[in-house]
């Protein structure tokens, strides 16, 4: 897929791994579609349109299956179409699981897991009809290995990992890819908030030694939405944490 001129929505696009995927998009010369619970910032649509690209902010929660089609549908109507998703959006509660509520578990499914499945559901209608689109989710290597104080993460991102197969294989005939990427230990604001110690043994865990950047993440994805004959499948952006022989 030729990105210049394409419709591109990333969920939970206002930092972090979102931003950095949006504005990889951009300077390929796609057309941007910035997500967040409340109002984009119109810094932020600025920055991106600089690029020489058009840009609308969305706002919604993608935990609202009705919301989620209204923020889709919010997309279809500003920018023409909708030819990549990448639902990046997702929380963190990290608690032991002895010391984890209901409420704690629930809600990192219900926005990881469930908001995934209602983003690419609303999406994939759109797509079926053009006959082509790219769908690219959001995992990490803890949905592959799990984590510690992690359990509903864990659960929410492995869940992602089943339902990016399932629906590679359901919408594969109607030239429609879908993918996940699985990042490690990437520098993000959550991250930054580490003690130098912690960061220090983490970086101990990885065969590169050293924490991804954003840039990272958001040039696989730039690969993934760029290829028509890869599906199905979880690239680990890890730095050789997560490896299977």
């Amino acid at each position: 897929m030729d990105l210049k001129g394409k419709n591109v929505f990333v969920t939970g696009s206002t930092r972090g791994i979102g931003k950095a995927v949006a504005l990889a998009f951009a300077k390929k010369g796609a057309n941007i579609a910035l997500n967040g619970r409340s109002e984009i910032g119109t810094d932020l649509i600025a920055e991106v349109e600089s690029f020489g690209v058009k840009c609308i902010g969305v706002s919604g929660n993608i935990a609202d299956f009705e919301s989620a089609g209204k923020m889709i549908q919010a997309v279809v109507d500003g920018l023409g179409s909708i030819d990549v998703l990448v639902n990046n959006a997702g929380i963190t509660n990290d608690k032991l699981l002895l010391r984890m509520t209901e409420e704690d578990f629930t809600r990192c499914i219900q926005i990881n897991l469930t908001g995934t499945f209602n983003m690419t559901q609303h999406a994939i209608k759109k797509m079926m009809k053009q006959r082509s689109g790219r769908i690219i989710n959001m995992s990490s290597v803890v949905g592959l290995m799990g984590n510690i104080g992690q359990a509903n993460y864990a659960a929410s991102k492995a869940g992602v990992i089943g339902l990016t197969k399932s629906v590679a294989r359901e919408v594969a005939a109607r030239g429609i890819t879908c993918n996940a990427i699985a990042p490690g230990f990437i520098e993000t604001e959550m991250t930054e908030v580490l003690s130098d110690k912690v960061k220090e043994q983490m970086s101990q865990q990885i065969p590169l030694q050293s924490f991804g950047q954003v840039e990272d993440v958001a040039n696989t994805a730039i690969f993934i939405a760029k290829s028509s004959y890869i599906t199905g499948q979880v690239l680990n952006v890890d730095g050789g944490l997560v490896m299977h022989g």
